[in-house]
């Protein structure tokens, strides 16, 4: 078989067997399409473990998570090759994926959330804007969770909603009474004007009486922390992290908040460990004696 031939039937694994997206094979071909110009003249059956790593210093000025992600593709490829008894070695099997320094996520303060939802209330979409964003500080919950919500999944009299998050699993997710107050305001008042006589499930609505868009909601919070004065760079996923930060930094169980937030892995949740030891470093720097001698700043 040629290499060609070899990469073919990875791709239809990928493609009838893995079903992956459009998008995710059409990045591990062009991905295995450079593996193929570095390595030919030579067979994929007999390269070895110099070779990839040559051809990962080939990538080097590239980052850190792109080439880790291109030792995964070239690592993947044949391990599946070896599944197939194609071939019997991996010549990556030995290769340690490159160290990728995590960014912690941005988050805003108590005293930023609290300018944030203190947005004055004038008009029928200030309130629904009001009830978006108390009920996703107040759950935690992803965009892609607040504009799919329906009628059905809240229940106010239990102060809960049922949200239905990555893999169609559900949870329950206990809201405060502010964002209560706030979502039964704007259901019982003001929804139906934006319905403008048309039948939806769906919770938050636009003002063309439809279900509420993700780059819809992204453009009204970026406009709203704006008026709002927040300086910092804000998308939904914020007000996530923020909800996880200021849970954990007032003593809640690192596994509730996982929970909460619908985290299959744990791991997945102890970022928010990091952002709460980097603020109290912060913190400590206002300590009179936290500074170090012969440093006045």
């Amino acid at each position: 078989m040629t290499n060609q031939e070899y990469y073919e039937k990875y791709l239809d694994y990928l493609r009838f067997e893995r079903k992956l997206s459009k998008n995710t094979i059409a990045s591990y071909q062009d991905n295995l399409n450079r593996f193929e110009e570095f390595i030919n003249p030579k067979s994929i059956t007999v390269l070895k473990r110099q070779d990839i790593e040559n051809y990962l210093k080939f990538n080097n000025n590239m980052a850190e998570k792109s080439r880790a992600h291109y030792l995964t593709v070239v690592k993947n490829f044949y391990n599946f090759l070896i599944g197939e008894d194609l071939i019997n070695h991996n010549p990556c099997e030995t290769i340690n994926s490159p160290k990728i320094a995590k960014k912690l996520p941005n988050f805003l303060t108590e005293e930023e959330i609290n300018k944030l939802l203190d947005l004055p209330l004038k008009k029928t979409l200030d309130y629904r804007n009001k009830a978006m964003l108390e009920l996703l500080y107040a759950t935690g919950i992803r965009v892609s969770e607040l504009i799919n919500l329906k009628l059905s999944n809240i229940s106010l009299e239990e102060d809960l909603i049922r949200v239905v998050g990555k893999g169609s699993k559900e949870r329950l997710s206990p809201i405060s009474s502010v964002a209560e107050k706030y979502v039964k305001i704007y259901i019982e008042e003001y929804r139906n004007t934006l319905l403008k006589n048309k039948d939806s499930e769906f919770v938050f609505i636009n003002n063309f009486g439809n279900p509420i868009s993700r780059q819809g909601f992204f453009k009204n919070l970026k406009k709203i922390a704006k008026e709002q004065g927040i300086e910092k760079e804000i998308s939904p996923h914020t007000l996530r992290h923020s909800y996880a930060t200021h849970l954990l930094s007032n003593g809640a169980d690192l596994r509730i908040i996982q929970e909460l937030l619908g985290h299959s892995d744990i791991s997945t949740t102890e970022i928010y460990t990091h952002l709460v030891n980097e603020k109290l470093k912060n913190d400590y720097k206002n300590h009179p004696r936290a500074k170090k001698e012969g440093n006045p700043n």
